[in-house]
């Protein structure tokens, strides 16, 4: 039995309990939810993948420089490093009981290729538990992506100081929501008074966007539409500036974060020298990296619907096998040294 499907079958096994318990049974503390990612991990290892999981704690500050502390999972491989690390940022649903658990797939694969994982969780404390994928009230915009960059950084830093991570050598990855939080942590600053300057500056050293919301403000990079929030896009001002080299994957098909805006975003950075890049899966829709069928949900808040709502989600095996391995050039030649 290969390591994804072990992976599949026992977060499924999990998620099926889960989701089958009552909604009061479904208000466990964010510890619960972290050890039960831990355990989901653990077995994954000792089905084959070597190394090591743990639960955590890390501190982060709000926007408004407040102290907090959030869950977090860390994965190690054995040995004694030091070793490249990955930053891993969850999607909308988070990562309880109602997580894509696209978080556990790509950690365990990158796990296996000798990379520490550490995974925040930003919204189970923050009273999201179950995700924001479909929840349009406006607390959803107290886990926004640009609130989510403070715990990029802030694991970031928890990474640094450990003896057997080569702070150096991190990068950062994440998915939809969390691909949105990617691209606006590689943002660089315009000037040295902006929040997290001094951190982006000597921060990250990659980054992979997973089907990000490429429409959305980032920087001096922003999209022009016709009329209202999710009117259609009549034109791209500015210029998307990274830190340091972005890979971004999406579908063709993509109906909750189109491919366009990712496409032109790409093709002006490239134009103004910084290092971006695209692979468009064509067929493809969102979530493509998963074992999921192909579904449209009219609840799910979608920016890019004029009605606001409604997308559509499912696994697509080209993509995602073609995407692994993407991942792994990217991440090697830019995280990685001779002989790791």
């Amino acid at each position: 039995m290969t390591v994804e499907t072990r992976l599949v079958l026992t977060y499924f096994f999990f998620h099926k309990r889960l989701t089958n318990l009552t909604t009061s049974c479904l208000l466990l503390d964010a510890t619960m939810f972290t050890s039960l990612i831990a355990l989901v991990l653990s077995l994954l290892l000792l089905g084959g993948c070597a190394g090591t999981t743990s639960s955590l704690s890390i501190a982060t500050t709000t926007i408004n420089g407040a102290s907090e502390q959030i869950p977090a999972t860390l994965l190690k491989p054995d040995g004694q490093g030091p070793f490249p690390a990955i930053v891993m940022l969850h999607d909308c649903s988070g990562l309880g009981a109602r997580s894509s658990g696209a978080p556990i797939r790509w950690g365990s694969d990158l796990l296996g290729l000798g990379y520490v994982i550490v995974s925040p969780d930003s919204f189970t404390t923050r009273g999201h538990a179950g995700g924001v994928c479909t929840d349009p009230s406006p607390t959803r915009n107290e886990v926004s992506p640009n609130r989510r960059v403070y715990d990029a950084y802030a694991a970031l830093a928890y990474l640094r100081t450990l003896p057997f991570v080569d702070g150096s050598r991190v990068g950062l990855m994440g998915g939809s929501h969390g691909g949105l939080t990617t691209l606006a942590s590689m943002v660089a600053p315009e000037r040295d008074n902006e929040p997290l300057a001094r951190e982006k500056r000597a921060g990250f050293a990659a980054a992979v966007a997973l089907y990000p919301g490429c429409a959305a403000r980032m920087g001096g990079w922003r999209v022009v539409r016709q009329a209202g929030a999710g009117g259609p896009i009549t034109d791209y001002v500015g210029v998307y500036r990274p830190v340091a080299p972005v890979l971004i994957l999406i579908g063709e098909n993509d109906d909750w974060t189109p491919a366009a805006p990712c496409r032109k975003l790409t093709e002006v950075a490239r134009q103004a020298g910084y290092p971006v890049t695209i692979k468009v899966y064509p067929g493809a829709y969102h979530s493509f990296d998963s074992y999921n069928p192909m579904r449209y949900d009219p609840a799910r808040v979608n920016a890019n619907s004029p009605s606001g709502r409604g997308a559509t989600t499912g696994g697509d095996p080209k993509a995602w096998e073609d995407s692994t391995h993407e991942v792994a050039a990217f991440f090697g030649q830019h995280l990685m040294k001779p002989g790791n």
